[in-house]
């Protein structure tokens, strides 16, 4: 499996909903998280988009030059640039950054937001532009290494002539990742998309929606792959790590509550009701009525649009959780936890040795065995001998 961190260009704390535990959020501190993630040896790092965050990819390409073998998962956002323009940014960073980029398309769901970015359509007219917007990028993409055109008439968006002359280095595009819980969503990325994303919910669920867009792409000779987003609280013990399950959110009240689900239900993105719908479960905030699926936590989604589930255990808790959603057919997970810098440590030093990963993880990941010294050398020149 392929494991991805996430920047936090939203904000980050160490409680939900409050400013209490904030902290700025900065070049410096993204800097740092996509060091740590580069270093550590995640597959790569997702960035959000939208108006509460920073720009995704004036933030990813001033990262190039600080990290070395780490992707970045940058949004495209139809209806926001023209695909031609998306294909030129795209090939720029792919070769600047040595082949590191990946594509998510973003279609939106927040009816407010999209009205606000000058692109104010039903959800059915959103998901034909993307589905024309996507397309005409990996035609003028692809057709760049021939040095071909491309014209395309749709309903939406047209192009004539569209040519691209500095081709990026992954062939024949960098690859396309999305995610959507609507019949739309699934016929997008049976077309279009390398891998299909789900948020994080129970395992059997997320089974279902990979089996039906496998299914839809089958029917078109084509294969995708799958991924889930979630969030992780691991610690040494599974006391502990609901222990900070519930500190995470022991900060709200129920006026943020009810503010944050307000604002959520105007939104018409089917996975957005699904998420929500999860954590109305139990309606309150205990372990009991939030732990949606053995280990599965739906108390991020309290406040948190998106993702708002995140699992909660012991390091092999949570390797068993991700493996029972690699059994769902996922082979990628992007995962986030509070505050990020933190937490990605935490995560690597203990699930990493427990994960079959994809990718080489770097010979200074605690756990692994090393040929210098390591940890804390005390009296002078006793060297503590490595674990086990």
């Amino acid at each position: 499996m392929k494991v991805l961190w996430f920047l936090p260009t939203h904000g980050d704390s160490r409680y939900l909903g409050t400013s209490e535990g904030a902290r700025e959020v900065d070049y410096d501190y993204l800097r740092q998280i996509a060091q740590a993630a580069d270093q550590l040896g995640y597959y790569g790092v997702l960035t959000p988009t939208g108006r509460s965050c920073e720009d995704p990819w004036v933030v990813t390409s001033s990262l190039i030059g600080a990290t070395k073998n780490l992707r970045f998962l940058v949004a495209v956002r139809p209806g926001l640039h023209q695909p031609a323009l998306a294909a030129r940014m795209a090939a720029t960073f792919d070769r600047l950054s040595g082949g590191r980029l990946l594509i998510n398309l973003v279609t939106g769901g927040d009816a407010a937001e999209l009205a606000g970015d000058g692109v104010p359509t039903s959800h059915s007219e959103r998901y034909e532009a993307s589905a024309e917007f996507i397309r005409i990028w990996r035609e003028i993409i692809t057709r760049s290494h021939a040095g071909e055109s491309f014209d395309f008439e749709g309903k939406h968006l047209s192009v004539k002539g569209a040519k691209l002359f500095y081709p990026p280095l992954q062939q024949p595009h960098p690859p396309v990742w999305f995610g959507g819980s609507s019949d739309a969503a699934h016929d997008l990325a049976a077309e279009q998309v390398e891998t299909y994303l789900s948020w994080g919910e129970p395992p059997a669920d997320v089974r279902k929606k990979f089996d039906d867009v496998r299914a839809r792409a089958a029917r078109l000779g084509r294969k995708v792959r799958f991924g889930v987003r979630l969030h992780v609280i691991v610690r040494e013990t599974e006391s502990e790590a609901w222990a900070a399950a519930e500190k995470l959110i022991s900060r709200l009240d129920d006026e943020t509550v009810a503010r944050a689900q307000a604002s959520f239900a105007k939104m018409d993105s089917e996975g957005q009701r699904r998420m929500a719908a999860l954590h109305r479960q139990g309606g309150g905030r205990s372990r009991a009525e939030l732990e949606i699926s053995p280990h599965l936590w739906a108390g991020v989604g309290l406040v948190r649009g998106g993702a708002g589930t995140a699992i909660v255990g012991n390091p092999e808790q949570v390797a068993a959780k991700l493996r029972e959603y690699q059994d769902a057919g996922a082979d990628a997970f992007v995962l986030s936890g509070y505050p990020h810098l933190e937490e990605a440590y935490r995560f690597a030093e203990l699930v990493f040795p427990l994960l079959p990963l994809e990718h080489a993880l770097p010979e200074s990941l605690p756990g692994r065995k090393l040929s210098g010294p390591f940890g804390e050398v005390v009296a002078n020149n006793h060297i503590p001998k490595q674990a086990a």
